[in-house]
């Protein structure tokens, strides 16, 4: 296969369309084979009804041995295109009883689609497929999301909507522009990144995807700046003798970057530095992360909380983006490799997701009798942004005056938390997996989900806890990467399937079970030859593999994209030690002394008062009354656990000349009431705490009757 020069194949034509036009991006790349003196358009070619690829990818042209090339111009020349009324039709629409045949460059006339994928299948303007689009409110145009012209929010055959965002519409053109730069690996969805789900609608529309390395990638060069080290020592007084620009790596003359840009650095005895690990800003980050008013002095408490995170600790540099997927071996001696840069607490990076959070605010409008609906009309707003701080009103619907309250955004968000831990979306008792629900799919929630999820965790909400080991695997490390247990089997019959294969002593009593779920087998594809009793194993495993990930692929898919949000999928890939914890495991139980250590004391008279409310939290911690100290946080605060990066503002306590508690969930703080002596203390406290929880329990349930 030799090419013929560029200026040559100007005046060449392709033997199928008999066009000499060189336009890759319409028809595909040009070339001659001088040889046997013959020019094809790669799309005429792909397209063509009656020729397949029978030789290697350097034989012929791209696989096309010159005889079948032949044969089949040689079909063609036989076939009227119904288009321009010419022989030499190759291309036959695939649809039962259609007759119709074109040349490729007149079906992109006529608006045919052609499929590249599969069997390469093309489809005429009356059979073509299309994307069905629900009734839409849109009243004026919406930006193609690649070019930023208007365009009318009305799928047509120029117009295409991603199938994974509502709001994303794209020109034809732009799209198979951006495809053919982008290449299979880089052409995803330009809203949400989604490149399945996109691709796989994409190519059913036509879009061709060609499998190959994006364009910018393939630049000589291309990231050569990436990789080069800042190395110069920019303090005031530089005290080495080799000068700025000396960098010993493992001594005190190592250079070390600043951690948010970079783009400064100090050797480590200039700073007073101990050791590399220890983290760095120059004087202009660090000027902005003070003058942010994001760090603030105060006590410090056994827990973590966003108060007493100090500077240094808060940003570190990232690792890179395109790092590829490593199973959890490979993961584990990273982390070892890498050593304490992984072994972050996680108090400390979701600190850092949360410099994202600007000061605009943005109002929830919130009824907790019904906090799910609610929550999602709220997350789902144009207006919503998740970089916004979130100031929550609750409303009541049953409220004819329209009277809003403010409300406690720790509060609505830990209710959040437990409304999805028990929504449609999982499935399981203690330990989690997403479920197979076709409502939730269609109605987008696993999405909306992952994205709950995300936002609670940067917005200061309490930690998940309810994942499952294999849940949170797959999200790390990959479905491909990840082997699921029985215990993530939810469904009884599934589960007593796959302990009947594990236990059967024999082939016989293997078969018996293969022969009674014969139909089931063969419905998830798991059915297979038994020759000897060890195939049990790779039996019970693919439908373990099936049940758990496979069944779930599209639910998981999307969980994952919301969960991208404000970036905090990348972290956990990132550092899975420190989100383990708490996606996987509920918070440590509360204590007399951590609650203790979580309130400060703002105004108190005397110490009558302190010793009360200390006397008061070991009471309940010996269980000698029946209130809880999770009844006591949610009373103060909203929340029954203190959530990863602690509370915002810091939990207070204040002694008041006042008949009972008061809980001011807004601001975490907590009234005590002044009493003569520790009984009267005592029933004052639990009296309020049990009465104003049973009460919001009863407005709950009132809701759910009804």
């Amino acid at each position: 296969m030799n090419e013929n020069k560029p200026d040559g194949s100007q005046t060449l034509a392709c033997v199928f369309c008999r066009k000499n036009d060189d336009c890759p991006n319409k028809y595909g790349e040009k070339k001659t084979n001088e040889k046997w003196n013959l020019t094809v358009h790669y799309y005429c070619l792909l397209m063509s009804s009656g020729i397949w690829q029978r030789g290697k990818e350097e034989e012929g042209v791209y696989g096309f041995l010159i005889e079948d090339i032949r044969k089949e111009v040689n079909r063609a020349s036989k076939l009227k295109c119904c288009v321009c009324k010419k022989t030499g039709a190759s291309i036959g629409c695939v649809a039962p009883r259609c007759k119709r045949s074109y040349h490729f460059p007149c079906g992109l006339q006529r608006e045919c689609i052609f499929q590249f994928t599969g069997n390469f299948a093309s489809f005429c303007w009356n059979h073509r497929p299309v994307q069905i689009v629900t009734p839409n409110n849109y009243r004026d145009s919406l930006p193609c999301t690649i070019c930023l012209e208007f365009i009318e929010p009305i799928p047509t055959y120029s117009i295409l909507r991603s199938p994974c965002c509502k709001n994303a519409w794209f020109h034809r053109d732009c799209l198979q522009v951006q495809a053919i730069n982008a290449g299979v690996f880089f052409f995803r969805c330009t809203i949400c990144n989604n490149s399945d789900i996109f691709q796989k609608e994409m190519l059913r529309m036509g879009i061709h995807i060609p499998e190959k390395d994006a364009s910018w990638e393939l630049e000589e060069n291309a990231y050569q700046e990436l990789l080069q080290h800042y190395e110069h020592c920019d303090v005031r007084r530089c005290r080495c003798k080799e000068g700025r620009d000396y960098n010993a790596p493992n001594s005190k003359w190592e250079i070390k970057r600043c951690q948010c840009c970079g783009s400064s650095g100090t050797h480590l005895a200039c700073s007073s530095l101990r050791s590399w690990e220890q983290n760095w800003e120059c004087l202009e980050c660090r000027g902005i992360l003070y003058n942010s008013g994001s760090f603030q002095k105060s006590k410090k408490h056994t827990l973590p909380s966003t108060n007493n995170v100090a500077i240094n600790d808060c940003l570190l540099e990232e690792s890179s983006p395109k790092l590829p997927r490593q199973s959890p071996g490979a993961q584990g001696k990273d982390l070892l490799r890498q050593g304490s840069k992984f072994r972050r607490d996680i108090s400390t990076i979701i600190v850092e997701l949360g410099f994202q959070i600007i000061k605009k605010s943005k109002r929830l409008y919130i009824n907790k009798a019904d906090i799910w609906n609610s929550a999602l009309d709220g997350f789902r707003n144009q207006k919503f942004n998740p970089s916004y701080t979130i100031e929550v009103a609750y409303v009541n619907e049953n409220d004819n005056f329209g009277r809003e309250h403010p409300g406690s955004k720790h509060e609505f968000l830990s209710l959040l938390m437990q409304h999805l831990e028990n929504s449609a979306v999982f499935e399981g008792s203690l330990s989690k997996n997403l479920s197979l629900n076709s409502q939730a799919l269609k109605e987008n929630l696993y999405y909306e989900a992952g994205k709950m999820l995300a936002i609670s965790l940067v917005h200061g909400g309490p930690s998940p806890g309810f994942f499952s080991k294999t849940l949170f695997n797959c999200l790390v490390y990959g479905p491909e990467n990840t082997e699921p247990i029985l215990d993530d089997v939810s469904d009884f019959d599934v589960a007593q399937i796959i302990i009947r294969i594990n236990t059967a002593t024999n082939v016989a009593d293997l078969n018996s079970v293969m022969n009674e779920y014969y139909n089931y087998f063969e419905l998830i594809g798991c059915l297979r030859l038994i020759t000897s009793l060890s195939d049990k194993y790779i039996l019970a495993k693919d439908i373990l593999v099936y049940h758990v990930i496979k069944r779930v692929q599209a639910p998981f898919e999307s969980f994952k994209q919301g969960l991208k949000t404000l970036g905090v999928l990348e972290k956990i890939e990132t550092y899975p030690e420190a989100f383990y914890g708490i996606f996987c495991h509920k918070p440590e139980n509360l204590s007399a002394k951590i609650l203790s250590d979580l309130f400060t004391g703002h105004t108190l008279p005397d110490a009558q008062a302190l010793g009360f409310w200390n006397s008061y939290l070991q009471a309940v911690e010996d269980g000698k009354t029946a209130i809880t100290m999770e009844d006591i946080l949610i009373f103060a605060t909203g929340c029954k656990s203190i959530p990863p990066a602690g509370f915002k503002p810091t939990p207070s306590i204040e002694c008041l000349h006042v008949d009972f508690p008061v809980g001011n969930k807004c601001n975490n703080c907590l009234a005590l009431p002044i009493t003569n002596t520790y009984k009267e203390f005592q029933e004052k406290m639990d009296f309020s705490i049990r009465n104003t929880l049973r009460l919001e329990k009863e407005e709950s349930s009132h809701y759910i009757e009804h």
